[in-house]
């Protein structure tokens, strides 16, 4: 037993040896304590990792200056030279309003649905966030969201992809993150802003579907009117589709959207907005619609909305702005009124000419497209259908399957075209898209640009009909042969290198020789009437009644080449052909846009304008960003741009000079002088007639879509009686309308001494002018004694 130990008090005492003793409370307060600290220091330290964006764990949120100056898309607007608005670009379709411009039963709206404690909390409702949750427990769905955290969600666009950081991809973590910020951007806002502020910018930002952004937008997108004459069942309705746009939008879910509606009615009575009597009333009412929906690029559809967005986008390309965002205004130099008076000409003429065009080839019993011999183009429609992006669509569709092919090109279907016979200019007609493209291609085509020669500031712009239907510009895009009107660049040629106006040159036939492409060539042009008179014709009687025999001698003598010099001095930036014919407008296709702007610098004593469509933009808040002022540069000297305007009067001083249709227009008060000259290409196809009054240059162009649709006879076809009175109907309406300022009178006098003789009258010159008058009646009556016997053949080159 020596080996048995035990304790000595044990031993002695006979007691139980003691437990040990338990530790786990004071561990688990222990713990309970840092876990408070914790969550302590989270709450404190959190919200800075969050708005530092802590090692780009959770994104980017808004910076002090983005809650400063809030950037919120907003439309660019375009402004006629007289203040109109006549459209917008945007991403987002918003034009912000002050809150005194909005119905006060919106505000109140907005306030008893999305957050009725507004004007108690500081940004964050905790009663309604704590609602939420206990809601969500229950497995409803109830937001806690305020007006102004729902404002930062959609002003800074704080749950798009750009914002989030690393724990922004993990599910739950992200709502969290998100959420946070939104709390923390809210109660930015609510320290720098007032309640109202706040109001007005919630209301100025927020969707209400159908791409209207913004209180305006949408009050006129759903109910063509303002945000201050809103009824209170259109404030609810407008209020209900906030809460999901697509789902309540009325256009598409009318029954959802009513339901919604009168949730938003019911608590505008809880809130005692409305007496309750007036909230049911308002409840038993259907939703009446007037709905109307910006496109992108909205306004009216003008052939020179292209030349403006390619002009401002390469604009703020090279400045940073964007067109689409950033709520610019636009300043034309187009005006409103002349736009119209422009449009009304030509349609006017158009829909006359038409008829004649229509009832002239079913007199001929054939289709307009022929050839040079007159006989109708086999397959011409087939053949220009295989050249559409429709018919390439549907041959790779039908690959191997010709029948299948054939059978949609013919499938008749109801089809919206274009008409003259109504006064909207549209009939819905039953046909197959070869039927329908036979149909257009009947319609003869027309530009018109009109310009102050002296800024380059466009006045007016008709690109074709109808851009709803004829969406290809005739104005820029579009380039024809220039026939007659381009003579005039011959004569400048001449008067820049020693010839004068009272300079001679008989009207005789001739042979021009020369080598092409190493080959011997001549080239023999022809009269209109095929007839010489053998006269000794000054320059400017012989452009005035556009004498091809004199252009091609002139032509000759001065050199093609330097004409194409000249030409391309002046403004026709288009590629010319160094050929005999240049002076007859057959050395190149050019638009109605070059020849405005070339025949302007005769205009602007040698100076050239560059053509200009936009003349200023500013910010959204109307500070000047940029002023475009005219860009001139000397072409030609101040006395030969003179000549030339002195000389382009002859079309209607001078005996038979072509522009003399005039005279049948009311143009004629306070001894009025206009010039101009006409152009007719081979077989009619173009017709052209560019006119200058001391104020504007107008150029017009009228032709088939084809070169091979056209008339067949000078008489119907020749630029005087196709494009002329466009112009002459334009000017009258532009004179009649005493607003905008512009009156008959004489051109400038010329700013500097002229050297050269230009008024040709002598002793002799009597006799003469009375020889050539004489000659004028008899070539005029040979000319309509061909037409009525058949017209003239279509080998004779050039024209009036």
């Amino acid at each position: 037993m020596a080996d048995l130990k035990t304790s000595p008090s044990a031993s002695s005492s006979g007691a139980k040896p003691k437990p040990p003793r338990r530790r786990w409370p004071l561990r688990v307060a222990s713990w309970a304590w840092v876990l408070f600290g914790f969550v302590v220091i989270l709450f404190l330290v959190y919200p800075f990792l969050v708005s530092t964006n802590f090692m780009f764990l959770f994104g980017k949120s808004p910076s002090l200056a983005d809650l400063e100056n809030p950037k919120v898309e907003q439309a660019s607007e375009i402004y006629t030279s007289d203040g109109v608005l006549i459209g917008k670009y945007f991403r987002e379709n918003r034009s912000p309003v002050p809150l005194n411009k909005m119905s006060p039963v919106l505000i109140k709206a907005l306030i008893a649905t999305e957050d009725v404690r507004f004007y108690k909390h500081s940004g964050i409702d905790l009663e309604a966030v704590l609602g939420g949750v206990f809601s969500s427990l229950r497995g409803e769905k109830r937001g806690g969201s305020t007006i102004t955290q729902q404002l930062a969600k959609n002003l800074y666009k704080i749950r798009r992809q750009q914002s989030r950081g690393a724990l922004g991809y993990i599910p739950v973590v992200s709502t969290i993150v998100a959420k946070t910020k939104e709390w923390l951007t809210a109660v930015d806002l609510e320290q720098r802003y007032t309640k109202e502020e706040i109001l007005r910018m919630y209301l100025n930002t927020v969707e209400y579907g159908s791409s209207a952004f913004g209180i305006k937008v949408a009050a006129k997108t759903f109910f063509n009117t303002s945000p201050d004459s809103l009824k209170p069942e259109q404030a609810a309705m407008l209020v209900g589709v906030l809460n999901n746009p697509t789902a309540y939008n009325p256009k598409f879910h009318p029954a959802a959207a009513l339901r919604r509606r009168n949730v938003v009615l019911d608590r505008m009575a809880q809130a005692g907005v409305l007496p309750k009597a007036e909230i049911t009333a308002l409840k038993a009412m259907p939703i009446v619609l007037d709905y109307h929906v910006e496109k992108h690029i909205d306004g009216p559809d003008t052939y020179f909305r292209s030349a403006i967005s390619q002009f401002v986008d390469a604009w703020c390309d090279s400045t940073g702005h964007d067109m689409y965002r950033d709520g610019l205004k636009i300043y034309l130099s187009i005006d409103s009124r002349m736009q119209a008076h422009a449009e009304e000409a030509l349609h006017e003429r158009m829909k006359a000419l038409q008829r004649q065009f229509d009832n002239f080839w079913k007199n001929k019993g054939k289709d307009p497209w022929v050839d040079d011999e007159g006989n109708v183009i086999p397959d011409f429609i087939l053949t220009q259908m295989k050249r559409t992006e429709s018919y390439k669509t549907l041959a790779n569709h039908y690959r191997n399957q010709p029948q299948r092919l054939d059978s949609a090109l013919n499938a008749k279907r109801p089809m919206k075209v274009f008409t003259w016979k109504h006064d909207d200019n549209d009939t819905t007609l039953v046909m197959s898209p070869l039927d329908s493209l036979a149909y257009y291609k009947h319609f003869l085509q027309s530009g018109m640009m009109c310009m102050d020669p002296f800024t380059g500031h466009i006045k007016a712009w008709v690109g074709g009909l109808d851009y709803r239907f004829f969406k290809y510009d005739h104005v820029k895009q579009g380039k024809r042969q220039a026939g007659s009107t381009f003579k005039p660049f011959v004569y400048l040629t001449a008067l820049d290198n020693g010839y004068s106006p009272c300079d001679r040159i008989r009207d005789q036939r001739v042979t021009i020789n020369y080598v092409e492409n190493g080959k011997p060539m001549e080239w023999k042009p022809d009269n209109v009437t095929r007839e010489y008179t053998g006269i000794n014709m000054t320059l400017r009687h012989a452009m005035a009644r556009s004498v091809n025999s004199v252009t091609a001698q002139l032509t000759e003598k001065v050199g093609w080449d330097n004409v194409a010099k000249y030409a391309h001095k002046v403004g026709i930036t288009s590629p010319l052909l160094a050929v005999p014919s240049i002076g007859l407008g057959s050395a190149g296709d050019v638009s109605v846009y070059e020849m405005v702007d070339a025949y302007s610098t005769f205009m602007n004593t040698g100076f050239r304008s560059d053509p200009r469509l936009v003349t200023r933009i500013e910010d959204r808040n109307g500070n000047v960003i940029k002023q475009f002022d005219p860009v001139q540069h000397r072409a030609i000297p101040a006395e030969t741009a003179w000549l030339m305007t002195y000389m382009l009067r002859g079309g209607m001083e001078e005996p038979g000079g072509t522009s003399q249709a005039l005279w049948d227009y009311d143009l004629w008060h306070n001894d009025n002088q206009i010039g101009g000259k006409t152009g007719t290409t081979s077989n009619y196809s173009d017709g052209w007639y560019m006119g200058m009054t001391k104020d504007l240059m107008t150029g017009v162009w009228v032709g088939g879509e084809d070169r091979s649709i056209h008339f067949t006879g000078s008489q119907q076809g020749e630029g005087g009686r196709t494009a002329l009175p466009i112009f002459g109907k334009f000017m009258e309406k532009v004179y009649k309308d005493k607003d905008l300022g512009y009156t008959p009178g004489h051109f400038p006098q010329p700013t500097v001494k002229i050297t050269k003789k230009y008024n040709c009258v002598s002793p002799e010159e009597p006799s003469r002018r009375r020889a050539e008058a004489v000659d004028t009646i008899a070539a005029d009556n040979l000319l309509e004694q061909m037409n009525n016997g058949g017209g003239i053949p279509d080998s004779v080159k050039g024209g009036r």
